[in-house]
């Protein structure tokens, strides 16, 4: 069975005026319960994630910062929203979402979080909307349990997971896999792994034929014992921050690909849905729901 992370807080965290970007959150569910793809029992609530093991991948001082609402303008200004509690409630919540998913994925072969995806935390920092990082946490956590110990995070977002490389940096247990767009945010980058930076403009054949290229040889090469895929749809050609040209249909294959090689490798997989910024909500959410429809095809 397929199991989705969602609470309404991922979608209702922000007083009005700045909620469009949480739309997706959503209305991602609610269109695959339309369409009869999934059904409630498909659909969990995370709880919030113990302290304890946020703070096996985040400083301390900024955790604490963070908790209790301290953070300077300047930090909060970095992060891009007005920080509240039921902000952070969310970030807590998500976190633990991928978590819970990791223990689906080792049962069913593949889970997803419908927000999550907060690459762009650093151990000490919040940028880019993201304030923990779900996936590193995640990651930490199986290491810590014992639960993996060869981890591959392929993040094809239209950003770089600048926080995920900085967090990883000296950590060999984890390759980190960044495919992005050259002259986009951040614009100060860290080093992953692995770093493709793409040029402006590119197109759905050049874009697939990196990604046919690169994953298998990751997966080779690396053994893991689990993936992350943050699969963010903010490469579209509609995306207004993404500067790439592809389709949704080059979106759709894209997940197809990747999902494919993890199936065949037999290595589960955590999914994080990542950026979209289409001006038009439905293109953000179809691409969105073309990932749910392409796992339970090939996994269920």
């Amino acid at each position: 069975m397929l199991k989705i992370a969602f609470d309404p807080i991922y979608a209702h965290p922000l007083p009005e005026g700045h909620r469009f970007p949480m739309l997706k959150y959503e209305l991602i569910p609610a269109q695959l319960l339309h369409e009869g793809v999934i059904s409630q029992d498909n659909i969990f609530s995370p709880e919030p994630v113990d302290e304890e093991v946020i703070l096996w991948t985040h400083d301390q001082s900024y955790w604490e910062q963070l908790r209790d609402l301290t953070l300077s303008p300047k930090e909060q200004r970095r992060i891009g929203f007005p920080l509240t509690a039921r902000l952070v409630e969310r970030e807590i919540r998500i976190a633990q979402g991928t978590i819970d998913g990791c223990h689906y994925a080792f049962e069913y072969g593949i889970a997803f979080n419908v927000a999550g995806g907060t690459h762009h935390a650093g151990s000490n920092w919040g940028e880019g909307f993201c304030m923990l990082n779900d996936q590193a946490i995640a990651a930490n956590y199986l290491l810590k349990h014992g639960l993996a110990k060869s981890i591959l995070i392929i993040d094809l977002d239209v950003h770089q997971g600048n926080g995920t490389a900085q967090i990883f940096e000296r950590e060999q247990s984890v390759f980190t896999f960044s495919m992005h767009g050259a002259n986009n945010f951040p614009y100060r980058k860290e080093k992953s792994d692995l770093d493709i930076p793409l040029p402006d403009g590119m197109t759905d054949t050049e874009f697939l034929a990196i990604v046919e290229e690169t994953v298998p040889g990751l997966i080779k090469q690396q053994q893991p014992d689990f993936i992350f895929y943050l699969s963010g749809v903010d490469v579209l050609a509609s995306d207004k921050l993404g500067k790439l040209n592809l389709s949704k249909e080059a979106c759709k294959a894209r997940d197809r690909f990747v999902l494919q090689q993890c199936k065949q490798a037999g290595v589960p997989v955590q999914v994080s849905m990542g950026g979209g910024y289409s001006p038009q909500i439905r293109d953000i959410v179809e691409a969105h729901c073309n990932t749910y429809r392409t796992a339970i095809d090939l996994y269920f």
